[in-house]
């Protein structure tokens, strides 16, 4: 999810307290046969975006984030949280503690989510943004098997999750900052595992159609529904961002099992992946949830909001000022002193089961 205050030809917005209304791609190698594919159509929109391209924008391969990264360092104030945070390369020493708010927060304790699994492969590894809170990695181990096992598909493949000591990102992402969320692209994980070039230049597959105003066909499947019913049916999950035409899809092919929709929220962009949002793990009193969401299903007037004119073709404005160190939590503060925590053992072989 990406910030920077209003839209910029820069970076994507997403305001992660927004998402409520107000109150030239390289693929993967094909992995399995065509999915079959949902009979009807949906629009699918990003809304708040700077323009069609920021689907690709926010996937960038690692020339690309290398060079936006650059930028980023030559012009954020010395006292950014994004620098601060964005520069750390190691986890803080501790047990796994999560404080603030999943757009102003930090953790410690932080462990690495592995590259590779039997039913996940981790894409842009150098951003060395495969870090968590040993919660969220567990859940993610548990939930690739699931995803597997009602999609078909060989895993799944992870995007970004969150910095080793979280808090905001040098580039990109608004929220990620608490070690609990986590980026997964709308494609299957090939059946073999991909190569460390490929890992860094190929893209994931939009949904939607060349114009934006509808889902390819061809692309959208009865896999894409399991898989995000899966993902918003998990307790340890506060919501689930997609795109509002994604939405839409879905509040139509439901059927009569709908409890499960208001986890899923509409949210700029996430056309070519989606956004798993856990609530805070119990014994964390410094992690502060945000409010569940309210209503049905969210499949009524309130997703009109996100298909109004102003909403598809937003106007560019200036970004937003950078959030300075002094404004995050006194403890995230003090965390980016902290020592960094030891190495350890090497990692234990993976659970062939798992």
């Amino acid at each position: 999810m990406y910030s920077g205050g209003l839209p910029s030809g820069a970076e994507l917005l997403t305001f992660e307290r927004m998402h409520e209304p107000p109150r030239a791609q390289a693929s993967l190698p094909p992995s399995s046969p065509r999915q079959p594919r949902l009979l009807s159509c949906l629009v699918l929109i990003a809304a708040a975006v700077v323009s069609s391209a920021t689907s690709a924008r926010a996937q960038e391969n690692s020339a690309q984030e290398a060079a936006r990264q650059k930028a980023a360092l030559a012009s954020l104030p010395k006292d950014a949280a994004r620098r601060a945070f964005g520069t750390v390369r190691t986890p803080a020493a501790g047990e796994g503690r999560i404080i603030g708010e999943y757009w102003k927060g930090c953790f410690s304790g932080g462990m690495r989510f592995p590259a590779d699994g039997k039913h996940w492969q981790v894409m842009r590894l150098s951003r060395n943004r495969n870090w968590g809170h040993p919660y969220v990695l567990d859940f993610l181990e548990r939930f690739a098997r699931t995803a597997s096992q009602v999609t078909g598909w060989p895993g799944l493949l992870i995007g970004d999750m969150s910095q080793p000591r979280g808090g905001p990102m040098l580039t990109g992402h608004s929220s990620h900052q608490l070690g609990i969320e986590i980026d997964i692209w709308l494609r299957p994980m090939p059946a073999r595992r991909l190569t460390p070039k490929e890992r860094e230049d190929s893209f994931s597959t939009s949904l939607l159609r060349r114009d934006r105003k509808d889902v390819d066909p061809s692309v959208y499947s009865r896999q894409h529904l399991a898989l995000l019913r899966a993902a918003a049916s998990q307790p340890e999950v506060a919501r689930v961002f997609v795109n509002a035409g994604i939405k839409k899809a879905l509040c139509r092919d439901a059927g009569s099992d709908r409890a499960w929709l208001r986890k899923i929220r509409p949210a700029a962009g996430h056309d070519y992946h989606f956004h798993i949002r856990l609530a805070c793990p119990p014994g964390q009193p410094q992690c502060i949830d945000q409010a569940p969401p309210t209503g049905g299903d969210g499949c009524g007037k309130e997703l009109d909001y996100w298909f109004r004119e102003g909403i598809l073709h937003p106007k560019p404005g200036a970004p937003g000022k950078a959030m300075s160190v002094s404004a995050m939590p006194a403890a995230c503060r003090a965390l980016l002193q902290a020592p960094a925590a030891s190495p350890g053992p090497p990692p234990k072989p993976l659970d062939p089961r798992r």
